[in-house]
């Protein structure tokens, strides 16, 4: 099991591994109309969208908690 002081990591990698692969994958689709080869331009696309997206998300989200905290409501 992974111990829980690597969440924040995890929870990064799987949401930009996630993101990345909708989001390339539907730009992939829209540029190259399905065309054939399509899944080989889709990880093509991906995995550097991954490797920059990843180091994004992990960085941004201390940031965006505090943005979200502050415009919701506590009880």
């Amino acid at each position: 099991m992974i111990s829980p002081k690597f969440a924040p990591m995890l929870f990064a990698f799987i949401l930009s591994g996630l993101a990345s692969f909708l989001v390339s994958g539907l730009s992939t689709w829209r540029a190259t109309a399905s065309s054939e080869g399509f899944f080989s331009l889709w990880m093509s696309s991906w995995i550097p969208s991954w490797c920059i997206a990843f180091p994004v998300i992990f960085g941004m989200a201390p940031i965006v908690r505090k943005i979200v905290a502050t415009v919701t409501r506590q009880d």
